[in-house]
């Protein structure tokens, strides 16, 4: 049988993170990008299936850097709607501490559908939590994300440091080095994929300075050089971090992370906003990425990062919706466009345009994931598409499509395509009873909170 060529025809808009003509659409064929046509250009042999874009912007697949899958069990609770980040915690932790595979796995799946929804192709999680009986956690995220056909660096995050020692989670929530070492070299033997068009890919990520001791950090990043996989943790997020690292290790928070081995290009950091210009520096020399979380900033008070002084400096950027008990949302094109307004507000409005910001969502949040093969469209990257129309009233009058999706507020996809395959149809996911993983969704959350 002849090989599938597929020609998205003339598009309404394209937007290729790259500066590439593809006003005249895009050929794929086996999963990747094998033309990208200019204005008035033809593909250089017929295709099998053609499909007319002229209601459509094109963007690569959008990716999501740092997420926390399992919270969308907690979204909008009460008690820690108006809590700034350590009380937030402190408040939060018992709850989650009752996690279970089942409920970890609807949480899971909420949130890719979300994301998903929203034009996402790939996204990381920092799953930090495994309480007896979820030592598994990994592997139940491995599942879902292949039911939903959507790629993933699902990092293994660990809590070593409880509170009977000093850190913030309570001592159910924390595991022994040795035990949080032995399943992250299980879990890179048996999930983590390399090279181009990869599914699964596994990190590591002690969760954050104040929940882990310096020798699971240092441990980590030598078995992360060993196994050659990415490094991923939360830094620099508030100034009660600040002052936790400078209290009980007497160093600011670049200064800790150099001393455990992780100042390097292996590395990608949840927030980062709070970095004098020497830190900066630093982290720009060392090809440290940096995920900006703009929705979870704001909601919980903690501060704007720095994206213009660090890109300058060298750092990688890209984006990230953070989990969904301090953004509350799964959709990165709602969290592109947070990024953009918060960055305005810092930056002025000339500095920050939707195709940077874009950017950021797309080739700037792959670096952070090492990948070089999607984030961007151009020949011999991998098919991973999300389509938006502007038929709705939000964008009636609107004149530049690309800006009108964040101006305007986009926030769902028409068309998804991870890999060459359609994912969402006309706004839905494909082989997804979004009813049915409401309702018990929906139901796991209700009993998280009760402890029943």
């Amino acid at each position: 049988m002849p090989a599938t060529r597929i020609w998205l025809k003339n598009p309404l808009a394209i937007f290729t993170a790259n500066g590439l003509d593809a006003r005249g659409g895009l050929v794929l064929q086996d999963g990747v990008i094998t033309e990208v046509l200019g204005a008035g250009q033809q593909p250089s042999t017929p295709c099998n299936q053609v499909f007319d874009a002229r209601e459509h912007v094109i963007l690569p697949g959008l990716i999501n850097t740092h997420h926390h899958f399992y919270q969308t069990l907690t979204r909008a609770w009460a008690p820690v709607v108006n809590q700034p980040l350590f009380p937030w915690l402190k408040t939060l932790y018992p709850v989650w501490a009752r996690l279970t595979p089942e409920k970890l796995a609807l949480a899971s799946k909420v949130a890719l559908a979300e994301l998903l929804l929203s034009g996402c192709t790939t996204a990381a999680d920092h799953h930090y939590l495994f309480p007896d009986g979820l030592e598994n956690a990994i592997d139940v995220q491995v599942e879902t994300v292949r039911e939903l056909g959507m790629r993933a660096m699902l990092t293994r995050g660990s809590m070593s440091l409880g509170e009977k020692d000093g850190g913030l989670p309570p001592q159910q929530t924390v595991q022994e080095g040795q035990v949080i070492l032995d399943d992250s070299q299980r879990l890179i033997h048996e999930y983590h994929e390399r090279g181009d068009g990869a599914q699964i890919q596994i990190a590591l990520a002690p969760c954050s300075p104040f929940s882990v001791t310096p020798e699971i950090m240092s441990a980590s990043a030598e078995l992360a050089n060993k196994l050659d996989v990415r490094l991923h943790t939360h830094l620099a997020e508030t100034l009660d971090e600040e002052d936790f690292c400078l209290q009980r290790f007497g160093l600011r928070t670049v200064d800790y992370l150099d001393s455990v081995g992780w100042l390097g290009p292996r590395t990608w950091l949840a927030h980062g906003i709070h970095f004098n210009p020497d830190e900066i520096a630093r982290l720009g020399a060392a090809g440290t990425g940096i995920c900006h979380c703009p929705s979870s900033n704001m909601r919980l008070a903690s501060g704007i990062c720095p994206s213009i002084e660090l890109t300058d400096a060298g750092a990688l950027f890209g984006l990230g919706v953070d989990g969904s008990a301090s953004n509350d949302a799964s959709n990165m094109i709602l969290e592109a466009r947070q990024a953009l307004y918060i960055q305005r507000l810092r930056y002025g409005a000339e500095k920050i345009t939707p195709e940077r910001v874009l950017g950021w969502a797309t080739k700037g949040s792959a670096s952070l994931l090492g990948r070089t093969d999607i984030g961007e469209l151009a020949v011999g990257k991998q098919a991973d598409l999300a389509l938006f129309k502007l038929d709705e009233l939000r964008f009636s009058g609107s004149h530049d499509p690309i800006s009108a999706l964040l101006l305007c507020g986009a926030d769902r996809a028409d068309r998804v395509m991870v890999g060459g395959k359609w994912r969402v149809v006309d706004g839905q996911v494909e082989g997804l009873d979004l009813k049915g993983l409401i309702a018990d969704h929906s139901q796991a959350a209700r009993q998280l909170i009760a402890g029943t």
